[in-house]
């Protein structure tokens, strides 16, 4: 019976939606965490008559076909790339974007990933980088005598060096855009890859080409809505019982089916 096999895609299909929604829930305190969603599509179909098709030598056609369908998969789970809250933490070095722009970094081998995430530390060269330490892309050096760390929001950034009186640019933050933002892909550590499917990062200053300003002392936050997350997750598994039911339910018509004969 096919019914079994429909209702087992669909159970596939809903336990990947839970382990989306758990992924987000697991990351609602993840600093730029941009959270997923699951979309699906229909299986092929098995078509026993076909809509449109002549019933008499006097040309008249099927209104409507009878197809059989095969079931459901999932298909992708794009990022939705909307702007999460930003919260204050005062951390000198602390960075938050309001805009679509993502930071550069440095990667090992030659890489550039993408990050929402703008928690930077010193290392002991007083180069800027990540929490993971990868050096933000370009790079940008704070000297050891450096005090009252300033970066404006379109990227400068600033210190007074030594007993200095005036400021001195040590830097300049650089944003990237992306026409397909949901292309990327993601590997972990808060950051991104560029795909063909993204299209090439757009480099440009903050407060330029809609790639957004920046915010010291501030972070952004996951766009994660717990509500909305724990809606969804009762809807698929709900879902899910559904289409255990009708597992059950296939069973038990086979069953006396085979009683019967």
């Amino acid at each position: 019976m096919k019914a079994l096999y429909i209702a087992s895609t669909g159970m596939g299909a809903q336990e990947r939606n839970v382990e989306v929604i758990s992924n987000n829930i697991a990351n609602m305190r993840t600093t730029g965490y941009k959270r997923q969603r699951a979309e699906f599509q229909d299986l092929l179909y098995q078509q026993i008559t076909r809509a449109g098709s002549q019933t008499s030598d006097q040309g008249t056609l099927v209104p409507a076909g009878l197809e059989i369908g095969s079931g459901v998969r999932t298909v992708s789970t794009p990022r939705v790339m909307s702007q999460g809250s930003v919260n204050l933490t005062e951390g000198e070095l602390d960075v938050a974007i309001r805009g679509e722009g993502f930071f550069m970094i440095q990667l090992p081998g030659g890489r550039t990933g993408y990050t929402r995430d703008g928690s930077f530390e010193r290392d002991a060269e007083g180069t800027l980088v990540t929490s993971s330490g990868y050096p933000v892309d370009p790079g940008i050096t704070i000297p050891g005598n450096a005090r009252g760390v300033s970066i404006a929001p379109d990227g400068t950034v600033e210190a007074f060096i030594g007993t200095d009186t005036t400021a001195t640019q040590i830097g300049q933050l650089q944003l990237a855009r992306f026409v397909n933002k949901s292309g990327l892909e993601s590997m972990g550590d808060n950051l991104f890859l560029e795909t063909a499917a993204s299209g090439p990062a757009q480099v440009s200053v903050p407060n330029t080409d809609g790639a957004g300003d920046l915010l010291q002392n501030y972070l952004e936050m996951a766009n994660v809505n717990s509500v909305t997350e724990i809606a969804d997750l009762i809807a698929a598994q709900r879902a899910y019982e559904m289409n255990a039911r009708v597992i059950s339910g296939a069973d038990q018509m086979m069953q006396a089916t085979s009683q019967l004969s």
